[in-house]
């Protein structure tokens, strides 16, 4: 369903410290993530991710779509913004496929948000 949360994204100063604080608050399991700056979470509901070099960052909140693109689109439609970043010809495959695709982006009146399409599922990719 298009608007549920769908990721987390903590930003922190230092990733490896914030694996050891919330691994030992929640209990979440903590998987090294390319290029080594941080680390996939799993948790009992929503996937996250911790990344470091990003110190006093608010939580990321992520909200699934199925187009990506089209949502981006709707986004600027509606009045906000989508932040400069990764997308289109500079997304890896390999990320892509592991954790499907992310923008950030803010409303119409400056609130930070981020969007997310999953990755394609094998039920997905057999509907080509």
């Amino acid at each position: 369903m298009a608007g549920e949360i769908s990721f987390f994204e903590l930003g922190v100063d230092d990733a490896q410290k914030a694996r050891t604080f919330y691994g030992g608050l929640f209990g979440w399991t903590f998987e090294p993530v390319p290029p080594g700056s941080g680390f996939s979470i799993t948790t009992a509901t929503v996937p996250g991710g911790v990344h470091g070099a990003d110190a006093e960052a608010s939580p990321y909140l992520f909200f699934k779509v199925d187009d990506l693109d089209a949502a981006l689109a709707r986004v600027v439609a509606l009045g906000g913004a989508v932040e400069p970043g990764p997308g289109g010809a500079d997304e890896d495959p390999g990320t892509v496929a592991r954790f499907g695709r992310f923008r950030f982006c803010r409303d119409d009146q400056g609130s930070p948000f981020g969007l997310h399409q999953p990755p394609a599922t094998a039920d997905d990719r057999d509907d080509r």
